[in-house]
């Protein structure tokens, strides 16, 4: 079985790309780092390293097992934290992931308010689409993700969150729809468009509005973060199909047209069922509810 001690070890050799560096590093000798290495590889039956005279790569068994390695040592870091603290009334960390979305202005909001009466906690928000937000929710990396769409009453709690977001067209200011004060459907069936690519994922639900087949739709690019996705629009690729209130566009040759009929999305907030919540977890999840009339 894999220690702990060892896994660190490994870490500190793939991120230095040097056993003399990484033994330096955790104060070992070089011969009794490269024997430990040797013992993982034995036990794992894998080869993790290659070895050559420019230094020590990884494999593609050693990058698995550096992902998980990563997250056994941060879910490890967690437990230990959590349990230092655990005579402290209201200090420690709350971890969320969330994706590209206004919303986030309301986990602002309530950090801001707790920290008026706990100044000890420390928030920390991971950015990602739904996938990334529920890998890292079900592996205990995070406390909460906010996620769009149908919820897994089986598997999570959830509290919806009142506050919609709403779809319309990112478009340079000097693109033929630019005058529209909103923007209908019929407007985007032969424009190059500019997506995110978790819609892709999802079978086209967004495009769907905007065409009862999207294949038929002239898609050029799919976008995970909205910031590059509105540089594509920048440069004159297409029109970017995203959330309102993402892009400041003033003094930019941007500008957002809402879609009509409206399209409106409602995130919820979403944690494990039966998960033991820290003080500080519980704290935010009691304000969250709040705020949100809960």
């Amino acid at each position: 079985m894999m220690e702990f001690r060892v896994l660190q070890y490994f870490l500190a050799v793939a991120r230095e790309q040097s056993l003399s560096g990484a033994a330096e590093y955790l104060h070992l000798s070089q011969p009794t780092l490269s024997r430990q290495l040797k013992d993982l590889e034995d036990e794992l039956g894998k080869q993790l390293f290659t070895r050559s005279n420019k230094g020590i790569a990884l494999t593609e068994e050693g990058m698995i097992l550096r992902k998980r390695a990563e997250e056994i040592v941060q879910l490890m870091k967690r437990t230990e934290d959590e349990i230092a603290l655990s005579d402290e009334t209201f200090s420690g960390d709350v971890y969320i992931g969330a994706g590209e979305s206004d919303i986030n202005r309301l986990i602002g909001r309530v950090a801001f308010e707790l920290r008026k009466s706990y100044p000890g906690i420390c928030y920390h928000l991971s950015s990602g689409n739904a996938i990334f937000v529920l890998e890292q929710l079900d592996r205990g990396l995070i406390d909460f993700g906010l996620v769009y769409g149908l919820v897994d009453h089986a598997k999570y709690e959830a509290l919806k969150l009142p506050f919609p977001d709403t779809f319309g067209v990112l478009m340079r200011r000097d693109s033929p729809l630019a005058g529209r004060e909103y923007i209908v459907p019929e407007d985007l069936v032969d424009k190059p468009l500019i997506v995110s690519s978790q819609d892709r994922r999802d079978g086209w639900q967004t495009l769907r509005n905007i065409s009862e087949d999207p294949s038929k739709l002239n898609v050029v690019a799919s976008y995970t973060l909205l910031y590059n996705g509105s540089l594509l629009v920048a440069e004159g690729l297409g029109y970017a199909v995203c959330f309102d209130k993402l892009i400041n566009t003033e003094g930019t040759n941007l500008c957002f047209r809402p879609l009509r009929p409206a399209l409106e999305i409602t995130a919820s907030m979403i944690w494990k069922k039966y998960q033991l919540l820290s003080k500080p977890a519980q704290k935010f999840l009691a304000k969250m509810q709040e705020l949100c009339g809960a």
